[in-house]
């Protein structure tokens, strides 16, 4: 692999698990890498287990089925991935919202991994938990990728500051951006982090022509708050890219917020008044998914 050779900083992120191939994760077909943590703690999350690394409490380990978890004589949970059957019980029985499957990877072990799909792909694409908590890895494997003449895609919550660092967008080529809530007061609420940064995201990346999809969720029975940030939204990106309307869907949430959110995942016609509104105001592309 004469790609990775001179490869000198061997920097490791906590990878939860590599989709190979995936049709919904940018345009084509892409690998999909999902990283563990995450500044956010969305109500809505359909993977909690991401949002915060492994504690090694071990509470896991007796629970296991299969006997695929261990402690180290250092106290560490460690994931036996040959006997794994992935039935999901550790992260189930996971007080902390964190997973023991995570493993730590250099830039090398992660491109090894793509050197297997990469004719049959188009890109890669980097999500989570949330990615950019480990730009400077991101920053390393982008180069090497785009070096193979694919594309790269962050999935991004908004959190990190792209203006702040221009090296990004130079190995960028798009970024999928949720926003959550427009209203300040309901995205505290809905994700316990502030919606200033995420804003701001939104503005920089469409002004840089690397915002390739905004994503947002539809509540049922949330007729002003999804109303606001659809039109926050849409009078902010017209047609520039994709705008997709997301119903709620309460599989994977967490039973407590399941009670706030509801149990009933919003219905379709629900969710396609806000799409043909976003179009209304000029997002030409706003479909729901």
């Amino acid at each position: 692999m004469l790609w990775i050779e001179g490869y000198s900083i061997m920097r490791k992120a906590p990878v939860n698990k590599i989709i190979p191939f995936s049709n919904v994760d940018g345009p084509g077909n892409r690998t999909s890498l999902f990283f563990q943590g995450c500044p956010f703690n969305c109500m809505f999350c359909h993977n909690p287990e991401t949002i915060h690394l492994c504690s090694h409490c071990g509470q896991c380990v007796a629970r296991c089925p299969v006997h695929a978890l261990s402690v180290s004589t250092d106290g560490h949970v460690i994931w036996d991935r040959a006997a794994c059957v992935q039935c999901d019980t550790c992260i189930r029985v996971c007080p902390h919202d964190a997973s023991p499957r995570v493993e730590w990877m250099t830039v090398p072990d992660v491109l090894r991994f793509i050197q297997r799909t990469l004719p049959y792909i188009d890109g890669i694409t980097t999500s989570g938990g949330e990615c950019t908590q480990y730009m400077d890895f991101l920053l390393e494997l982008f180069s090497q990728v785009q070096s193979l003449h694919k594309s790269c895609l962050i999935d991004s919550n908004g959190s990190f500051d792209f203006a702040a660092d221009p090296r990004v967008l130079a190995v960028c080529d798009g970024v999928m951006l949720d926003v959550k809530a427009a209203d300040p007061a309901f995205h505290q609420k809905l994700v316990a982090f502030p919606r200033d940064m995420v804003l701001k995201n939104l503005d920089y990346l469409l002004s840089a022509g690397k915002l390739y999809e905004v994503r947002t969720v539809i509540f049922p029975d949330r007729d002003t708050d999804n109303e606001t940030t659809v039109r926050y939204v849409a009078k902010h990106i017209q047609d520039r890219c994709i705008y997709k309307i997301i119903r709620y869907r309460p599989y994977g949430v967490r039973e407590k917020y399941q009670e706030i959110l509801g149990r009933e995942e919003t219905e379709k016609d629900y969710a396609a008044r806000f799409a043909s509104l976003a179009r209304q105001l000029g997002a030409a592309k706003a479909y729901v998914v």
